[in-house]
């Protein structure tokens, strides 16, 4: 070996160290987790009970910064502005890392361009549930009501490109099932139109219609990932009544970092995530707003990024919508 080629890999070394110190000492000072959404709504409260623990874990204040409007498009920019460093995070949905750039012709943000996978913090799986007054018990019962009756039943969601309308369409489109769609300004409200009869069926977290299950209000015909979920484990998902491949659309929410953030430092945020959303306080309290906990490893999310953003593409196409 040559003395420029020992140089070389002797700061290559040296360089690899310091990363490595560098991602052991972090965080030296608060780190501040961007959410692109109001406090109070559900990005918000599982982001404030990891941050609980995250801060006990580093050591350092983990301060919750919330950035609400035009669909996480404003947060999305200032986060990947950001100097990647690990000290500036942001939470995300797949409204922002896959619906928004298969809706909006142009975006000051690209997902797998501007930003490094973290962790996925967790999943809630979304219940197709219809009103008791729906002459049908299960899927297969509601999807030949749908084709003797085409145009006929209404579903609500909570607005046009959110998950609830895209779950519906991904849904409608391969069997070739005739429903109409009435968005509204939340599943907030979308919830009540369906337990009120205004429209027949919505895509819903289940502690939002739990009490009007057991009243009987509510029936539940099936659930929209690819495995059923624990929180009702007899309801079938819809792949396996279906057919359709991969059917698989819950929100989930994840933090990303800044592209260009250290290695090191992502995989110490990843860890501290994981251990945060896996304690049992935080677990339990997830579990409670309809929340799967994960807390996966950065490559796991990236790829289900990816993923995501074919899938919510194809979605997004077979549902006509598209935002200028």
């Amino acid at each position: 070996m040559n003395h420029s080629s020992f140089r070389f890999l002797f700061l290559l070394t040296t360089l690899a160290c310091c990363a490595s110190a560098g991602a052991q000492d972090f965080p030296t000072k608060p780190v501040r987790v961007v959410v692109p959404y109001a406090a109070g709504g559900l990005p918000d409260t599982m982001t404030r009970l990891a941050a609980v623990r995250m801060t006990e874990y580093f050591g350092q204040q983990v301060v919750v910064d919330n950035r609400a409007g035009a669909g996480g498009i404003g947060a999305c920019e200032l986060v990947a502005h950001a100097i990647p460093d690990g000290y500036t995070l942001l939470i995300v949905d797949v409204a922002q890392t896959a619906i928004n750039p298969a809706l909006y012709a142009k975006l000051p943000y690209d997902t797998l361009k501007d930003f490094a996978a973290v962790s996925l913090m967790g999943t809630s799986a979304q219940f197709l549930s219809a009103n008791a007054s729906v002459p049908a018990n299960t899927l297969p019962e509601l999807i030949k009501l749908v084709k003797a009756k085409p145009g006929q039943l209404r579903y609500g969601s909570g607005g046009i490109g959110s998950v609830h309308h895209l779950s519906m369409e991904a849904l409608k489109t391969p069997l070739g099932l005739d429903i109409i769609h009435v968005p509204y300004k939340g599943n907030g409200q979308a919830i009540p139109a369906m337990i009120g009869g205004e429209v027949a069926l919505v895509f819903s977290a289940l502690p939002a219609i739990e009490g009007h299950l057991k009243s009987g209000r509510v029936k539940l015909l099936a659930v929209n990932t690819l495995k059923r979920s624990p929180q009702a484990p007899d309801v079938p998902t819809v792949t396996e009544v279906t057919g359709i491949k991969d059917y698989d659309y819950p929100p989930a929410i994840g933090v990303l970092a800044p592209a260009k953030t250290p290695q090191a430092i992502i995989n110490r945020i990843a860890a501290v995530i994981a251990k945060a959303v896996q304690h049992p306080d935080t677990a339990s309290r997830y579990t409670s707003l309809g929340i799967d906990p994960v807390g996966n490893t950065p490559e796991q999310y990236a790829a289900q990024i990816r993923i995501d953003i074919a899938k919510y593409a194809k979605a997004v196409k077979a549902s006509g919508v598209k935002v200028d």
